[in-house]
């Protein structure tokens, strides 16, 4: 299971011209799950997220997490962050898991961070989105929940 964080002012995302979801301060959170993705993948990045000290303290120092600030997430699923990319010029997406299963990942893992106690809105599955977003720093980081960066 994938993950690109970036910590925002705000954000949001649109579908059909539609505001679906959009959050003050807080984590901008594109979701990619693998074939191979279970619970433990998601529970690992569910406590990263939520426990990770990225936002600034009194002192200006990172030492904040989302809990700490009371912000919130925007949670979008993004299959193309499996893109495999090393051969030829067309994305490869066979590493991504089938929709019906990444559906019910992204589900739970916006379940979990509601109940670790986040403010969640989130895109629309398989839609075509929109994201617009302000990113604070800028900081973006990359979790994997299988391999160590």
């Amino acid at each position: 299971m994938r993950a690109v964080l970036q910590r925002v002012s705000e954000a949001r995302v649109d579908v059909a011209g539609e505001t679906v979801g959009a959050i003050g301060e807080g984590l901008m959170v594109l979701l990619g799950v693998a074939q191979q993705d279970a619970r433990s993948d998601l529970d690992y990045l569910v406590d990263k997220i939520v426990n990770l000290r990225i936002f600034e303290d009194d002192e200006g120092k990172m030492n904040r997490s989302v809990l700490d600030i009371q912000g919130a997430v925007l949670a979008v699923s993004q299959f193309t962050l499996l893109a495999d990319c090393r051969k030829g010029r067309r994305p490869g997406f066979s590493a991504a898991a089938p929709p019906d299963e990444a559906n019910r990942l992204y589900q739970e893992f916006v379940a979990q961070l509601r109940q670790r106690g986040v403010q969640v809105e989130t895109g629309v599955f398989q839609a075509d989105m929109q994201v617009r977003l302000v990113n604070n720093g800028p900081v973006t980081l990359m979790l994997d929940s299988r391999k160590e960066f």
